[in-house]
């Protein structure tokens, strides 16, 4: 059971419950902790935080029932006049930072981490087939307490780490994520669905 609070539109929710998993989806008007504290995961859909001024304040509900336990996946927003302080519980910069060659090689920053092994053993063979780019407005500069997990580059560029960042907050998770699942997902790529059902599982 997973909650998904809508953003600007996107094939996520419908390519998950292709895959068998039972999503809800709430608008940020629905968004209450009474409504959302029985998913153990709710995913912030696409540039939600750009197109729903109400989450700047609302924001706060999703940082309580992470307080509580749950396991919040928030998805890129664009940077432009964005105050990017209001999209996580601790201190996070959005940048236009971007990979766009779909090929380019990933690190992993840390192979234990439990993101890269429960349910799935995510490896290197997992970013094949990406489709358009590997992920876009990913974190410049981030709190201590996120650790960030992969690092990866277009060719003849610097390493690029704020592509997907996790950090506890209470008794819960926070994910943050500029990879480009929204693209990924729709097109049928096995190890976004597979990384993501991991993400999704974070914790739990």
């Amino acid at each position: 059971k997973v909650a998904y609070l809508k953003g600007a539109g996107d094939k996520i929710a419908e390519s998950l419950r292709n895959i068998g998993i039972e999503l809800t989806e709430f608008t940020p008007e629905e968004l209450r902790l009474e409504t959302i504290k029985n998913y153990p995961t709710l995913i912030v859909g696409i540039r939600a935080f750009n197109v729903h001024p109400s989450l700047a304040f609302k924001n706060k509900i999703l940082w309580e029932y992470v307080e509580m336990g749950g396991n919040v996946i928030v998805q890129y927003n664009t940077s432009r006049g964005f105050d990017s302080a209001i999209m996580a519980p601790y201190p996070l910069s959005i940048s236009r930072d971007r990979v766009t060659d779909e090929d380019s090689n990933v690190t992993f920053l840390d192979t234990t981490h439990p993101i890269f092994n429960t349910p799935n053993t995510i490896s290197s063979v997992d970013f094949e087939g990406w489709v358009q780019e590997r992920g876009l407005y990913f974190a410049s500069r981030w709190d201590s307490k996120y650790t960030p997990l992969l690092s990866l580059n277009d060719p003849g560029e610097n390493p690029k780490k704020g592509s997907l960042l996790v950090a506890d907050y209470g008794k819960g998770k926070f994910i943050f994520t500029g990879l480009s699942f929204f693209r990924e997902l729709p097109a049928g790529v096995p190890g976004a669905f597979r990384l993501f059902a991991n993400l999704i599982s974070y914790g739990k």
